[in-house]
C-alpha cells in the first residue's frame, strides 16, 4: 500500500483505516497522526513522511508521476533501495565471524535486542530518538536474572549499533549520519577489584582438598595459582605446559598474541595431579575443551561460604591483588596477566599503600633545598 498510518509507540506500519496498530495494541489518536507514503515504480523507491492524509496523497501523485516520466531526481532523493539495518547484519555477520572471537555475543546481542526494534527500518529512519528511547527501555526492564539490565550490557548494544552504521558507510550501504554520534553513552563503573580475606581463602582451599571432584577442584586452583582467565584454563592443552621450564603457553588469549608465562610449582603440581587421558587438560564430556564452569564454581563457592556476588573472574582480581600488595611491580604483573593495555592493569595500583606512601615521604626529602655547600681555603 502506497499510504501507511506511523505507529508512533511501536514505530511500526498500519492500513490507513486502522484504528488501531496490529502489533502493540495503541490506538492511532485523531490529531496528530504520521502517515508514510511508500511509492515504488520499475525497481526506484521513494519514501516520505507526511502529517496529513491530504498532503500524502498529493505527495503520492507527485512522485509517482515524476518517477513514470524519469523526471526524479535519484542522487538527491535516495530513489534506490531501501536498506534495512537486517540487509547490513547480514553483511556484517561473516566479517565478524572472521575478525573476532566474539562474534556470537554479538550476534546475541543483535537477535535479542536490536533486531526486534531495528531490525526492518530503513538506516534513514533510525534516530538518535529512538535509540534514546531503547535506553529508557532496558534501564526499566529485567534481564534474565530478573534484575535491570547494568549499564555496561547497554553500553554493549549502543556500541554495536555504532558499529553496524559505520559497516554500512565503509561498504557503501548508507550515506546519511550515524545516530549513535547523538546518543551518549551510558557512564559505567566496573573498576571491581574484589579479593578474598585471609579467612575465605583458607576456607577455600580447605573445601578444595577435600572437594570429590578432584578435576574441578584443580581447576579452581590453578585459577588461584596464576590469575588465569577461565577461558584460557578450559582451552589448555598438556602440549602448553612446559614441566622443566615452568611455564605455560597461552595460545590465542583475549590480550590477541600468543604469550608464554611462568607458573609457580604449586600451579605445576597442581596439573602433576590430574590425569592425562585426553590432549586437552580439562576436557568435556566429549573430549573436547570444556565449554562452561559456572555450575561447579557455584556448588564449591557454597560449600566454602564465600560471597554469593564473588564471581570466578574475582579470583584473577585476587591474585593480582595479592601481588601488588605484597609489593609486584605493576608491569610485572601486566606480563603475568597477559593484559593489552596498562590501563587495565593500573587498576590494581591503589592497593599498594605502602608503596605509594613510601614515595610521598621520598618525594619530600627530595624537594628539601640543599644546604650550600661551603669552600674552605687550606692556608699556605
Amino acid at each position: 500500500m502506497a499510504i501507511q498510518l506511523y505507529c508512533q509507540e511501536c514505530r511500526s506500519y498500519a492500513k490507513v483505516t486502522a484504528k488501531k496498530c496490529q502489533k502493540c495494541g495503541a490506538e492511532f489518536p485523531r490529531e496528530g497522526r504520521k502517515y508514510r507514503v511508500d511509492v515504488s515504480v520499475k525497481g526506484k523507491r521513494v519514501y516520505r513522511f507526511c502529517d496529513n492524509l491530504t498532503i500524502a496523497k498529493e505527495v503520492e501523485g507527485t512522485i509517482r508521476g515524476d518517477l513514470v516520466r524519469g523526471e526524479y531526481d535519484i542522487a538527491s532523493h535516495k530513489v534506490q533501495k531501501v536498506v534495512t539495518l537486517n540487509d547490513v547484519w547480514e553483511q556484517y555477520l561473516p566479517w565478524i565471524k572472521a575478525h573476532h572471537k566474539t562474534w556470537d555475543d554479538d550476534q546475541f546481542h543483535y537477535h535479542k535486542h536490536l533486531e526486534p526494534r531495528f531490525g526492518k527500518k530503513p538506516l534513514g529512519e533510525i534516530t538518535p530518538f529512538d535509540i534514546e528511547k531503547m535506553k529508557i527501555e532496558l534501564s526499566r526492564d529485567l534481564n534474565k536474572n530478573g534484575k535491570p539490565y547494568a549499564a555496561q550490557s547497554i553500553k554493549h548494544y549502543l556500541a554495536l549499533i555504532r558499529r553496524l552504521f559505520k559497516a554500512a558507510v565503509k561498504w557503501g550501504l548508507h550515506q546519511g549520519p550515524n545516530p549513535m554520534d547523538q546518543v551518549k553513552m551510558p557512564k559505567v563503573d566496573n573498576e571491581r577489584t574484589d579479593f578474598l580475606t585471609d579467612e575465605e581463602v583458607k576456607r577455600l582451599m580447605t573445601t578444595l582438598e577435600t572437594w570429590p571432584c578432584r578435576e574441578s577442584a584443580a581447576f579452581v586452583k590453578l585459577a588461584l595459582f596464576t590469575g588465569l582467565r577461565r577461558g584460557e584454563i578450559m582451552k589448555l592443552e598438556w602440549s602448553d605446559i612446559q614441566f622443566d621450564r615452568g611455564m605455560l603457553i597461552l595460545k590465542n588469549p583475549k590480550g590477541g598474541k600468543t604469550a608464554t608465562i611462568p607458573v609457580s610449582d604449586a600451579a605445576l603440581n597442581v596439573l602433576r595431579e590430574l590425569p592425562v587421558e585426553t590432549p586437552h587438560v580439562f576436557p568435556g564430556k566429549d573430549g573436547k575443551p570444556r565449554t562452561d564452569f559456572k555450575g561447579p564454581w557455584i556448588r564449591i563457592r557454597k560449600a566454602a561460604g564465600l560471597p554469593d556476588t564473588f564471581r570466578f573472574h574475582a579470583i584473577r582480581h585476587h591474585f593480582a591483588s595479592t601481588l601488588v600488595s605484597n609489593g609486584v611491580n605493576l608491569a610485572v604483573i601486566r606480563e603475568l596477566l597477559t593484559h593489552k593495555d596498562m590501563s587495565t592493569t593500573q587498576r590494581y595500583a591503589h592497593l599498594a599503600p605502602g608503596v605509594v606512601q613510601e614515595a610521598a615521604k621520598r618525594s619530600a626529602e627530595l624537594l628539601q633545598p640543599k644546604p650550600e655547600s661551603r669552600v674552605i681555603e687550606m692556608k699556605r
